[in-house]
């Protein structure tokens, strides 16, 4: 099979497709998956450019998100048979193949079934940045009906789905965004209120939003030059989550505070190996697969590349300002 390839660390040119064997099954549980779409998250960058990545052998496939169709089942499988749409977040950091590729083969307890009104594409891109936003959101942020939460980046990949998950817990939304098409967008998606941080201050609108509180919760899904502001961002007794490495900063205003700082890597039991952690992952796409079964969740893809264009979606990706989601089709 062809498959996109990371044939070392460094630029969006280090991708390359090349032939490769193609994966068969090795043990009783696992699953063949004939790929039709791959997700493509900033942390597949990251990875590119050495960040996360285990191991030092290459090629590599990356990319952790995908969605296809199963085609042979291993002698114990029982949830799955050939024919079955699965969607899933699994490989990509090195060891274990990614998706960036027609076919691989993943352990049946570590897929779901796709939605069925969901298609390949929205169903690839959508895993990683549930189970981040639903981490942060409802594990890490403890979010409740009638709380003010405010999300950073609402246009975003994380950001799009957040927004939808914290109206579906009963939250009032705040959320930032660099453009005016953009606004449109997010309140499409169920924001309240909308900041175009470009043009407006975002400290002194969010207080004149909360009569001078700030959010219960504050959600940073862009990286320290929002994180460390959004100290004061944060109501007093309030909950700061971000996605990303903040660096060293003082924690003074955060103690006076009394915050509660937490982070959500989504990454963290695939890269630990811990499996209850993952099988709670699954558990976060069944709950929304159901979510957009009902039409109270939706994805939004802004752009669909081939695999052989992987490379271009990378450097789009680290362009940065992306609306949605990026998805490869195989």
């Amino acid at each position: 099979m062809k498959a996109l390839m990371m044939t070392r660390v460094g630029e969006p040119e280090v991708l390359q497709l090349q032939q490769v064997d193609e994966p068969v099954i090795r043990q009783p549980s696992e699953v063949k998956i004939k790929l039709y779409a791959a997700g493509v998250n900033p942390i597949d960058t990251k990875i590119r450019r050495g960040g996360l990545l285990q191991g030092d052998r290459f090629p590599v496939i990356l990319g952790c998100d995908g969605a296809g169709e199963v085609v042979e089942v291993g002698a114990s499988v029982s949830r799955y048979k050939p024919g079955d749409k699965v969607w899933f977040c699994h490989g990509g950091l090195g060891l274990e193949q990614g998706n960036y590729a027609p076919v691989n083969v993943v352990d049946e307890r570590w897929l779901a079934t796709m939605p069925s009104n969901a298609s390949y594409i929205e169903a690839a891109a959508a895993p990683l940045v549930l189970i981040t936003a639903w981490g942060a959101l409802y594990n890490r942020g403890r979010l409740q009906a009638g709380q003010t939460v405010l999300i950073h980046g609402g246009a975003g990949g994380v950001g799009h789905v957040a927004i939808q998950l914290a109206k579906l817990r009963g939250a009032r939304v705040i959320t930032t965004v660099s453009s005016s098409e953009k606004e449109q967008f997010v309140r499409n998606l169920g924001a309240d209120e909308v900041i175009i941080y470009p043009t407006e201050d975002t400290l002194e609108r969010l207080l004149a939003l909360t009569l001078g509180r700030g959010a219960d919760l504050v959600f940073d899904t862009v990286g320290r030059d929002v994180f460390l502001p959004s100290i004061t961002m944060t109501a007093h007794f309030g909950t700061l989550v971000s996605i990303l490495d903040p660096g060293v900063f003082d924690f003074q205003e955060a103690r006076m505070r009394n915050l509660s700082i937490a982070f959500e890597l989504m990454l963290t039991p695939m890269l630990r190996n811990l499996s209850e952690a993952r099988d709670e992952q699954v558990a976060i796409l069944q709950r929304c697969a159901e979510y957009m079964l009902a039409g109270q969740l939706v994805i939004e893809v802004s752009e669909v590349f081939s695999l052989a264009e992987g490379l271009g979606a990378h450097a789009i990706i680290e362009a940065g300002h992306t609306q949605g989601k990026i998805v490869l089709t195989i």
